[in-house]
């Protein structure tokens, strides 16, 4: 039996006047039922966390630290402090990250060019609103890809620390209501493959 104080999907959050919730985005470029079915399910899983405030703090602070891919640079930073060998593989990443972001943000947002979940972005959460369309998530596409890297060249004593602050980041996307669940996996799923790409390109090239 469904719980009638959460809503079934995304379009069953449209508010009614006066209320802080966005209105749903129209869509224009659909990813078929499935996916759909798929997003609409995990919005409202989230649905049952938003308006709890650590859930609220964590989330939102996660997304506005994966702005710019701010939160990798100062993990490239951070690491670069710690041995010779990480500090000649901060300007690396930097621009390895520049890169991954080129590629993602404008050439496959521009391929799919999905609308964003909400119209206007939800009300409950001050985030930056981005300017480019919502498949794939960038910020996940960034986590997948920085996770993937460290994981390379820190080895799997790391690994959780990378991939659990990418995850964070990556899901923050979707409980703020600025990408649908599907871009979130598809954004850490591309980020992932770059990585490995990227791995393979830089051992060739002596960096490791």
């Amino acid at each position: 039996m469904t719980d009638p104080a959460v809503p079934t999907s995304i379009t069953d959050t449209a508010p009614p006047p006066g209320s802080p919730l966005p209105a749903v985005a129209p869509g224009r470029r659909r990813l078929g039922p499935a996916i759909e079915t798929f997003d609409n399910w995990a919005d409202v899983q989230l649905e049952r966390f938003r308006g709890r405030s650590a859930a609220d703090a964590v989330f939102v602070t996660a997304t506005r630290l994966g702005d710019f891919s701010l939160v990798w640079h100062l993990v490239n930073v951070g690491r670069g402090l710690t041995s010779e060998r990480r500090a000649r593989q901060v300007p690396v990443l930097a621009a390895s990250l520049g890169i991954e972001s080129l590629l993602v943000n404008q050439g496959l947002k521009r391929l799919f060019r999905r609308p964003r979940p909400t119209a206007e972005g939800d009300a409950r959460f001050e985030i930056r609103r981005p300017l480019t369309s919502s498949f794939p998530s960038g910020h996940s596409s960034a986590a997948g890809f920085t996770a993937t890297v460290l994981t390379g060249w820190d080895g799997g004593r790391l690994a959780v620390a990378w991939w659990g602050i990418g995850a964070t980041v990556a899901l923050s996307r979707a409980y703020v209501r600025i990408h649908h669940a599907s871009d979130v996996v598809a954004g850490m799923a591309t980020g992932a493959v770059l990585g490995l790409v990227a791995r393979r390109v830089l051992r060739r090239a002596g960096i490791r």
